[in-house]
């Protein structure tokens, strides 16, 4: 079984046929997915998708691209949004110097904010770091992110990067970059990381594994990820998927 650890379902590239592509996700080996939130505007629509479907959980939090603006009043509302049954982290919260949509000083303090908040009701984070290594890991460190881990999404950081966060207790997750045939950086972490500390996942609709690379991407290509992992670690498939599997259920303390 499968369990995808990061999509955007509540994306409006699902708009026409959201309900038929999650509808066939038992029978595609899929158990779980974790529908992550960028914005508080989008809680609603998410929770929506998870009432329907038993088998997809939600992250709320404030995505660095929406950083600019948010107020106290936005953080009572994403600690009232985070008591929903249906939500098992914070995020995904972090830094983002590619875009830069966000001035950085704002991105830096909501994102501190967001992990104090974590902290303060005990729930894992999921963590967006886009060419912003240092200061991620500053304020992950000096916010003791270990007190209640998490996992970094998409992770793009290197091997030493990777050891200090798997000291804090926090999972690596790896999607559709791993499986691309120019793909370096990746490969050498997987080769690095426990595979008790791996987590999967799509971010669909983005970042579509190889072969359908350029097409919107779903969960139904989740096994793409996992067979890439197995050959990377020299494993078979199924422990790939099984271990991921259970990895994502302990990192977001879902227990069914």
């Amino acid at each position: 079984m499968l369990f995808d650890s990061h999509a955007h379902y509540n994306d409006e590239r699902f708009n026409e046929d959201r309900d038929e592509i999650l509808s066939q996700m038992n029978k595609n080996n899929v158990g779980l997915i974790l529908n992550s939130c960028s914005s508080l505007d989008e809680v609603n629509d998410i929770f929506a998708i998870c009432e329907k479907y038993p088998f997809v959980y939600a992250s709320v939090g404030i995505h660095p691209h929406e950083a600019e603006g948010l107020t106290e009043a936005d953080m009572d509302l994403l600690k009232k949004y985070a008591d929903n049954p249906h939500v098992k982290a914070i995020g995904e919260i972090g830094l983002d110097y590619y875009y830069d949509f966000s001035p950085r000083d704002i991105q830096q303090k909501w994102f501190a904010r967001q992990i104090d908040i974590a902290r303060e009701i005990n729930m894992p984070v999921v963590i967006h770091d886009r060419d912003a290594h240092k200061d991620t890991m500053d304020i992950l460190r000096s916010h003791k992110i270990s007190d209640v881990g998490g996992v970094f999404h998409c992770y793009a950081g290197s091997v030493e990067m990777a050891r200090e966060i798997l000291d804090w207790g926090m999972y690596i997750a790896f999607g559709g970059t791993l499986t691309f045939k120019k793909s370096v950086r990746p490969v050498e972490v997987a080769k690095y990381v426990p595979l008790d500390r791996i987590v999967i996942e799509t971010d669909s609709p983005y970042l579509t594994p190889e072969p359908n690379r350029g097409k919107r991407n779903s969960s139904l290509y989740i096994h793409y990820v996992a067979e890439k992992l197995a050959e990377i670690k020299g494993l078979s498939v199924e422990e790939v998927e099984n271990t991921t599997y259970e990895n994502a259920k302990k990192c977001f303390r879902i227990e069914r």
